[in-house]
């Protein structure tokens, strides 16, 4: 047991945002203000990446974070719903940044799949209304 407190201590754990990404740099605006966020709520470091045409990529923020002495990675997905680039892109991405850098990433669910952000935006849309 005290072995398993010590090497949980030895750890670097991060969040690591991920976004689709735009060629309109003004569409990067509200995750910017997520990632500010988060950092607020936070002591661990924080990231965001891309899947695609704005920086840094996925490939690149791990390898950034590795290089810090980062070891684990929680990807928390910006995505609304699981599509193509989640079922598909992400996976062969994660499997590439984990084997390049030896660090371990665990993906979560996206954002559709939280009942409380369902239920966020509900409210948020009914309030629309008014």
């Amino acid at each position: 047991m005290h072995y398993h407190l010590v090497m949980s201590a030895l750890r670097h754990t991060a969040i690591l945002l991920f976004a689709h990404g735009s060629s309109d740099p003004a569409w990067a605006a509200p995750f910017e203000n997520i990632l500010k966020n988060v950092r607020e709520q936070t002591s661990a470091p924080v990231a965001l990446a891309y899947l695609e045409r704005m920086q840094p990529s996925l490939i690149d923020a791990v390898g950034t974070m590795a290089a810090r002495g980062v070891d684990e990675l929680t990807l928390v997905p910006l995505f609304l719903a699981v599509g193509g680039h989640m079922r598909k892109d992400l996976p062969v991405m994660v499997r590439e940044a984990e084997a390049r850098y030896g660090v371990k990433i665990a993906v979560r669910n996206t954002i559709g799949e939280s009942s409380a952000m369902v239920a966020s935006i509900a409210a948020w849309a009914v309030g629309q209304a008014k």
